[in-house]
């Protein structure tokens, strides 16, 4: 019997588990439910003994996930102090001894993004786009869902897409590394079937063993994000600068950013 949730869609078949966001009304962008519903999914696959594998994706083929639902992010609910209602995506995924398949079916955005390089495998449809929109509305993510880009396309490539927030298609993701393979968007659940298969028909000890040490290679990563928010975050930061990312966006305008540059610190 399937699992039932708001926001996402959970299913187990011959072995695989299929987490689909299912907001293609939102572009599949997520909010603090959503979060802990992909984390509670998470925790079951991998737990459940019939699972071998786990694919995540998105409903439609217009996105797989484009991040933080603007209107939850503008109502002031995400990256504001107090206790965590879900783990970040780094965890969620690392967290899992099960392997996991990014099943990319188009926009993978921001949070989206993430998700994307931090599953162990990323299969495209050849029109997905893959960028951050962090620094355009002025979201200040820190830690490992920023660094650990850089262990999968190295430093130069990881601060094109952090600092500048450009998009890239498949073919570019495939050739930076983030993506290990691209194809038609008809061709994608094929493709995907015949990664979960290979992985079904090997040891499953032997996956778990290797996931864990893949993740013991970033733990100096860890830990890094609650630091960075209270030494490099103004006071104010939420009300002035970030209020004017988000304004922005949903007013479909450029933002103005310049009389945030004089090089104000956070109260320690």
């Amino acid at each position: 019997m399937a699992e039932e949730f708001e926001d996402i869609l959970y299913e187990v078949k011959d072995g695989v588990a299929t987490i689909t966001i299912n907001r293609p009304e939102k572009l599949n962008s997520v909010t603090a439910n959503s979060l802990q519903e992909i984390e509670s999914a998470l925790h079951i696959a991998g737990e459940d003994p019939e699972v071998g594998v786990i694919v995540f994706t998105g409903t439609g083929e217009k996105a797989f996930c484009t991040g933080a639902d603007v209107t939850w992010q503008r109502a002031g609910k995400m990256g504001r102090t107090g206790v965590a209602q879900y783990s970040p995506p780094y965890m969620m995924f690392v967290r899992c001894p099960k392997p996991i398949i990014a099943r990319v079916n188009g926009y993978s955005i921001g949070g989206g993004n993430h998700f994307a390089y931090f599953c162990d495998f990323t299969i495209a449809a050849d029109h997905a786009i893959f960028g951050q929109s962090e620094p355009r509305v002025a979201y200040p993510a820190g830690g490992p869902v920023v660094n650990y880009l850089a262990r999968i396309v190295g430093h130069k490539r990881a601060r094109e897409f952090w600092m500048l927030g450009r998009r890239y298609d498949a073919q570019t993701m495939l050739d930076w590394g983030l993506v290990n393979a691209v194809v038609p968007m008809e061709k994608l659940d094929d493709e995907v079937a015949k990664w979960c298969d290979e992985l079904l028909a090997v040891s499953p000890t032997c996956l778990k063993m290797y996931k864990a040490s893949f993740v013991e290679e970033f733990e100096d990563l860890l830990g890094q994000a609650d630091f960075l928010r209270r030494w490099l975050i103004p006071p104010d930061f939420w009300q002035t600068e970030q209020k004017e990312g988000t304004s922005a966006f949903i007013e479909k305008r450029k933002p103005d950013y310049s009389r945030f540059r004089g090089g104000r610190k956070a109260e320690e």
